[in-house]
């Protein structure tokens, strides 16, 4: 499976991604922290994907996406945006009904990483 078909399975199969600098335990940016942060405290069930270690998985997911910046925040497929976004909606309760819509109100709020790896060429 190709980094790009990775990352799309994880945008695809997970019901909440985030593309971030660092992992849930150890942030390696404020605007992943910040992100995290609002998806925790909508009851969100977070799967991270670390970006940092190889660049690679920064370019492919970008390309997929269409968006330039980390965080990148997925629901059930759909990008919602960065840090700010992601705030805001948290901060209004948008945030928390898209959660509700797309998942259900009874969802399980756990956080898992997931390990992303180039193939060798």
């Amino acid at each position: 499976m190709t980094l790009r078909d990775q990352i799309q399975h994880v945008i695809d199969d997970e019901p909440v991604a985030i593309f971030m600098k660092g992992t849930p335990e150890r942030p390696a940016c404020g605007n992943s922290l910040r992100a995290l942060q609002a998806l925790w405290n909508a009851g969100a069930p977070i799967t991270a994907v670390d970006i940092l270690p190889d660049p690679q998985i920064r370019q492919e997911l970008s390309a997929l996406s269409d968006w330039p910046t980390i965080p990148q925040v997925f629901v059930k497929g759909e990008l919602l945006g960065g840090a700010d976004i992601t705030e805001e909606l948290q901060a209004s309760g948008e945030l928390e009904r898209k959660l509700d819509d797309a998942l259900g109100a009874d969802r399980e709020q756990v956080v898992k990483t997931v390990v992303l790896a180039a193939t060798p060429a």
